[in-house]
């Protein structure tokens, strides 16, 4: 009995995890590797009798899952934080948010090559050797160049990126207050489900097994 049981525990487990997977693939654009591995299947043995499929440990308390999962506000990001010690502005920075200039990565997620290079120009970047200076600024004077209005200005707050004399885009937007999310994954109500649904049949065909291999 106990092998029949540690046996369905675990296949019924990897449909969990298999479940799991299949919901971001449904509920997110284009999730990353990150986030769809973010869960893990701890194996039952005959000692515990249990399976679970949790987050890995390199996850972390804040990682975005559980937002999704739970509803509410999200953390600040670390490029947020970073903005808010960092950039030289009048008003609040709170959340930073692509805006409709930015460029996306295949995952949808703003690129990390101009993000890179928008903390960079507004002085933003953690390593001061990175950052530009005023020889490369007139080196790259022909290129485009990222920058945060003044107070007063007329621009919206934010990052905007200016290519030439004329051609003004917004890259990223700062907002007062913190992105609010519905809940939306639904993994313990699924994984319910699923448990529901393949246990017994696992267990109906490892005990079966089991019986045979005894005779």
């Amino acid at each position: 009995m106990p092998f029949a049981t540690v046996n369905a525990l675990n296949d019924t487990a990897k449909d969990v995890h298999d479940h799991m997977q299949t919901r971001m693939d449904s509920v997110f654009d284009r999730p990353t590797r990150f986030a769809r591995n973010a869960f893990m299947v701890w194996r039952a043995n005959k000692s515990t009798l249990t399976a679970e499929v949790k987050e890995r440990p390199s996850v972390g308390a804040r990682h975005f899952l559980k937002v999704q999962e739970q509803g509410g506000a999200r953390s600040n990001t670390g490029l947020e934080k970073l903005m808010q010690s960092r950039v030289s502005f009048g008003g609040h920075i709170q959340a930073v948010v692509p805006a409709s200039g930015a460029k996306l990565n295949a995952f949808g997620n703003w690129s990390p090559g101009e993000r890179n290079r928008v903390l960079s120009a507004i002085q933003s970047q953690r390593e001061t050797a990175t950052n530009t200076t005023k020889d490369s600024r007139k080196r790259q004077s022909k290129r485009a160049g990222y920058f945060v209005p003044r107070a007063g200005s007329k621009l919206s707050p934010g990052v905007w990126k200016r290519q030439g004399k004329k051609s003004l885009t917004k890259v990223l937007h700062f907002t007062t207050s913190m992105p609010t999310y519905r809940k939306r994954l639904g993994f313990y109500d699924g994984a319910e489900e699923v448990f529901e649904a393949k246990f017994p049949i696992h267990f109906e065909r490892t005990l079966a097994r089991a019986l045979a291999t005894a005779r």
